[in-house]
């Protein structure tokens, strides 16, 4: 990589092929993995959980990240709630992944500055969310970058294996997106054989779910940097 790329790890406890609770026990593992290995950007991706669930998990990982840091000043993983801006103050997390057809940047903003001070856990908020965005297309990416997120997610990039009919947008569209003036990170079939052609496009970094997942988190990261 020519330059320090921003990583982005995205959960799916799912993949963890036993109960509830193991399953549960091992992405926190896989949290804390990620945050030792200075991954930038997690993103708590369950979007099956009710909204109960989805609180309690994203409170234990940021209780786990809290006490990541304070061994560790200059650990530098933020934490997003897929979609759920209420859970993210709620828990104390560092801010949002918002989808395509999602409220803006500028509303998220909005309502944390509002609701950002009250509860203990809403305190321990950063006054300023980092707010990403998906995107699947140049017009998406332009809109992202008017609208002050923090950076956006391109993809499908490449193809990937679970996804037959998720037509990739291949390098030249990522290399337009890229052009924007926001950060763009790569995702979407992302291997260690072709992060560096995103990076080489443009892109300001990675993010994936199996490459990180399904590997030694640490080894990965020092493959990529």
């Amino acid at each position: 990589m020519p330059t320090r790329g921003l990583l982005y790890y995205i959960t799916d406890r799912t993949a963890f092929a036993d109960d509830e609770p193991t399953r549960r026990r091992r992405l926190l593992e896989k949290i804390a993995e990620a945050a030792r290995a200075g991954v930038d950007y997690i993103q708590l991706r369950e979007k099956d959980l009710s909204t109960r669930d989805l609180e309690l998990l994203a409170h234990e990982a940021v209780t786990l990240l809290n006490q990541l840091r304070t061994g560790h000043k200059s650990l530098p993983t933020a934490l997003l709630i897929n979609h759920r801006t209420d859970v993210a103050l709620a828990t104390g997390a560092d801010g949002v992944h918002l989808r395509a057809d999602d409220i803006s940047p500028q509303e998220v903003s909005t309502i944390w500055k509002k609701c950002g001070a009250g509860t203990h856990a809403r305190e321990l908020s950063p006054r300023r969310p980092v707010i990403a965005v998906s995107c699947h297309s140049v017009a998406e990416v332009t809109q992202a970058a008017s609208q002050a997120a923090t950076f956006a997610v391109f993809a499908p990039v490449f193809e990937k294996k679970d996804s037959a009919n998720s037509k990739p947008a291949g390098l030249a569209a990522l290399c337009e997106a890229c052009k924007a003036d926001i950060p763009i990170l790569a995702l979407g079939g992302i291997t260690l054989s072709n992060a560096h052609s995103c990076l080489e496009a443009g892109a300001a970094g990675i993010a994936a779910i199996r490459l990180f997942q399904e590997n030694n988190i640490a080894e990965i990261v020092r493959a990529l940097r």
